[in-house]
């Protein structure tokens, strides 16, 4: 097998593969015994280049398509790792669409999978168990049955994969899957407590896709071909008798060995919450934001449950470890900022009598009175100006975690469920002690000054990671907290940093759901597919992870992806292309995700997907999950848009990906030069408007900062809030408290109209004219239209801001801003793409005809036929 070189820090890493061993399968008598534990070691193939978003990559500064989804050649440097929510509960009532518009579901719609054979023709296996023969293991109808709506934690782009490798791998579209690790299923999968069966081969898992000899027991692996035993556990007089297997019934099943080893015991008491949160709290604040901070801290106190570890520490020019012991006071031990913590200053403090980490059913009156005791910074210094050490913060928080036996902590006997948490709530940038910053940047040194900075940030986000501890960064208020240093502390200890205007409602909901949202640690994402699929790119927060298994397995060509948390709120995004022509019915992922659960129990996640091959362009592009396609391609894009220069190259790439398209896949209107996009993919051409034009790319956010912010959640956001932050979904409120959904165009924007859009990070209410001026309709609306945002988003991480407004009003350009302006488009283009038009009359026609301003974007049928693209029609 070809060596693999090692990476460098921070450069790209090319892969070149090797073809794993697809020789005849021959039985082997042996039965598998339970495979030993992954451990770390030398690299094995096929793997994809796993970035990480702050290493460099290059612009494209022309607009030709390259290759698979961002452009990049087959061989060049492949970028990128790189976190949010499931689906938020809907419980109000919405009317459907006025129209044949389809309206984005949480998940892809279902596609049942192929009943073809498993194995190719070409290469039939030969058996000696005389008359028995090798069976599919489950009835054709339960294989039938299963379809991809089953499996809303894997999302592929199509749900049929072309033979021809040519067409299958056209960069434009391209193919892939969006897998969320951490999402919770309902129901749940199918549970066993007893080691599963491997491929001695190459490691995958026994399935339901797997054919048997019943004679025997022996199974043949869907990725190698090669055949296994499994202990007599198979065998069977008919296929029937092996159903009651789940991982013979269900294509994903969870194996899980709780800590004790005691079988069908799980303990569920108060490990949830055992692991603990450490508020990290900037010291700096002026009045105003300090009352809010304190009111966001007193029920963040008191939304915790009762076995809730906490601890709190201060930062400024010193750091302040509250002790929970004293119960009449506030009382701290300072240490100081101007340099990490000594070890004999941490055992001093962690061997002494006070009390830094404590149950809230014990001290929750005692946070209550730390929060009380703050008081505002009093010298009359600027904000940017202010001493801040947070780095210094972080490491003492980290070793209060650790505890006075770092050794014992990372043991079975001393096991947190779950990852513990630092929760930095920031107010400006660290200008003080380790991995700060100058505070202006003229200073002389600041560019040499801030690449330590960044440096010094990132090892102590994998300080942090290597000891399960996430770091959250909240920032809020008006000075700037200098994004690009604190990123790197978040990121790389599997956290989120997240921008807001004040330390008020939208912080304090975020602080809340910031402690409770993890679902697991020590996670290992194992992904297996065909030999021929081969991965090209991973994006997604974690980093690629060396396991030796060649003394288990004797050729395993899985990718390994250690993540750095698991969460439900995040996703990994796959691009993949096919190595040469496909000549099987049908090809086979799995994906096993390894991680210890929040109850102190080790789960195995077991997924295996079956995907039918076609010659049919015709049927392959039917397959085509617009929003799935949508959001992959998004991911790769956003992925190599850095700056605001990157972002207009970024722009160009997707005219010429629309383009190329049409080309390849669409036909050419008659006597013209126009190609039309194809029918099939109605939507993808309107989801890559919004992702040109809105917030990610295009010139909505003013400050490249929060475009930074915007752009790290995305790339490991989950498939909801991806769809979300790239297409706005536009809800217009109707009498009696139900909403319609309607396209996100500036046409909905009716003056006796509520409409709310929600933009994934943000959610607006936009009041019109005529029903603002009717308080008692408008309250009304108000009210339910406030009531909806909030059902939205009510698992949402991290919670959106919602904005309310009136029409005609100064804020309301950020709520048009992100609507298609269609009124530029011909009525009868406008009737077609939006027929709720025509439920108004014409006096109301021309009163909204009249209400538009005038101005230089392009509608979204303007910016297609400048391509020299017919749009497609509205499905």
């Amino acid at each position: 097998m070809a060596k693999q070189p090692q990476p460098s820090l921070g450069y790209p890493l090319t892969v070149t593969p090797t073809n794993p061993d697809t020789s005849t399968p021959q039985p082997e008598k042996t039965p598998i015994p339970p495979s030993p534990p992954m451990l770390p070691g030398a690299p094995r193939f096929p793997s994809p280049n796993l970035q990480q978003d702050q290493n460099p990559s290059p612009s494209i500064k022309t607009p030709n398509l390259l290759s698979p989804f961002n452009g990049i050649k087959s061989g060049s440097p492949i970028p990128h790792l790189s976190t949010p929510p499931g689906p938020p509960v809907f419980t109000s009532p919405v009317r459907p669409a006025a129209v044949p518009f389809r309206t984005s579901p949480a998940t892809p719609q279902p596609v049942a999978f192929s009943t073809g054979s498993s194995l190719p023709t070409s290469s039939p296996p030969h058996f000696s168990n005389g008359s028995v023969e090798l069976q599919h293991q489950v009835p054709q109808a339960t294989e039938d049955s299963i379809s991809i709506e089953e499996l809303p934690c894997v999302l592929f782009s199509a749900h049929k994969v072309l033979k021809q490798k040519k067409l299958a791998n056209v960069s434009s579209l391209g193919f892939g899957a969006l897998i969320s690790p951490g999402r919770e299923i309902s129901p749940g999968p199918q549970i066993t407590q007893r080691d599963p069966y491997r491929c001695q081969n190459c490691g995958a898992y026994a399935n339901l896709y797997c054919k048997i000899l019943l004679g025997s027991g022996q199974w043949q692996c869907v990725i190698c071909r090669k055949l296994n035993g499994s202990d007599g556990e198979y065998i069977a007089p008919s296929k029937e008798d092996l159903r009651h297997l789940p991982e013979m019934s269900s294509p994903m099943v969870d194996y899980v060995q709780t800590g004790n080893k005691r079988p069908g015991f799980v303990p569920v008491s108060d490990s949830r919450m055992s692991a603990p949160i450490v508020l990290v709290i900037d010291d700096c604040l002026d009045e105003p934001h300090l009352q809010h901070l304190q009111s966001s801290l007193h029920a963040f106190v008191d939304s915790l449950p009762p076995t809730a570890r906490i601890g709190i520490i201060l930062y400024g020019r010193t750091v302040s470890v509250y002790d929970f012991s004293e119960e009449s006071m506030a009382s701290a031990d300072v240490l100081p900022g101007d340099k990490s913590p000594s070890q004999e200053s941490l055992k001093a403090l962690i061997y002494g009598t006070g009390v830094y980490l404590s149950p809230m059913h014990a001290s929750k009156e005692v946070a209550h009175l730390i929060f009380s005791s703050l008081r505002p910074y009093k010298l009359n210094i600027a904000e940017v100006s202010r001493d801040r050490c947070l780095g210094t913060a972080v490491e003492v928080a980290l070793g209060i975690i650790q505890g006075p036996s770092a050794e014992m902590s990372r043991g079975v006997v001393k096991r947190a469920g779950g990852n513990s948490r630092i929760i930095v709530c920031a107010g400006g940038p660290n200008t003080y002690g380790p991995g700060s910053v100058p505070h202006s940047f003229s200073h002389p040194n600041y560019p040499h000054m801030e690449k330590m900075a960044l440096k010094w940030m990132e090892h102590l986000g994998h300080e942090a990671l290597r000891h399960n501890t996430v770091v959250d960064i909240l920032c809020a208020g008006t000075c700037p907290v200098r994004v690009p240093v604190l990123q790197p502390l978040a990121k790389a200890s599997g956290g989120v940093l997240v921008l807001h205007d004040d330390f008020g409602e939208a912080f304090g909901v975020n602080l809340q759901r910031a402690s409770t949202r993890a679902s697991g640690s020590q996670g290992l994402l194992e992904i297996r597919c065909s030999d021929d699929i081969l991965i090209t790119q991973v994006v997604g927060p974690g980093e690629e992870a060396y396991v030796d298994t060649r003394e288990a397995f004797k050729i395993d060509t899985s990718l390994s992806i250690q993540m750095l948390s698991v969460e439900e709120t995040q996703s990994f995004s796959l691009s993949m292309e096919i190595k040469g022509d496909i000549k099987s019915d049908c090809v086979y992922f799995q994906f096993a995700i390894q991680y210890s659960g929040i109850y102190q129990a080790d789960i195995s996640r077991v997924i295996t997907v079956r995907l039918p091959t076609v010659d049919s362009v015709s049927a392959y592009l039917e397959s085509v999950q617009d929003e799935v396609a949508a959001i992959l391609i998004a991911k790769r894009t956003l992925l190599r848009a850095k700056n605001y220069s990157d972002a207009l190259d970024m722009q160009a790439t997707i005219d010429e990906r629309i383009k190329d398209i049409a080309l390849k896949f669409g036909s050419q209107v008659p006597k013209s030069k126009l190609h039309r996009f194809p029918e099939e993919l109605s939507l993808l051409p309107e989801f890559l408007f919004h992702l040109r034009r809105g917030p990610l790319l295009g010139n909505i956010v003013g400050h490249e900062d929060e475009r930074s912010v915007l752009r790290n959640l995305f790339l490991n956001a989950s498939f909801d809030l991806s769809l979300r932050m790239v297409a706005p979904r536009c809800l217009m409120h109707r009498e009696g408290g139900t909403f319609e959904e309607l396209p996100a165009y500036d046409l909905a924007m009716q003056s006796d109209t509520a409409v709310v859009l929600d933009h994934g990070t943000d959610v607006f209410i936009w009041l019109g004219a005529e029903l603002a001026a009717d308080e008692g309709r408008s309250a009304a609306a108000l009210a339910a239209c406030r009531t909806l945002a909030e059902e939205l988003t009510e698992l949402r991480f991290p919670a959106p801001r919602i904005l309310a407004f009136k029409e005609g009003s100064s804020q309301a350009r950020y709520f048009v801003s992100r609507l298609i302006p269609a009124h530029k488009d011909p009525p009868y283009e406008q009737e077609a793409r939006f027929p709720q038009l025509r439920s108004l009359t014409t006096e109301q026609r021309t009163k909204l005809k009249c209400s538009f301003i005038h101005f230089d974007d392009p509608s979204f049928c303007e910016w297609i036929r400048s391509l020299k693209v017919v749009p497609p029609e509205p499905s």
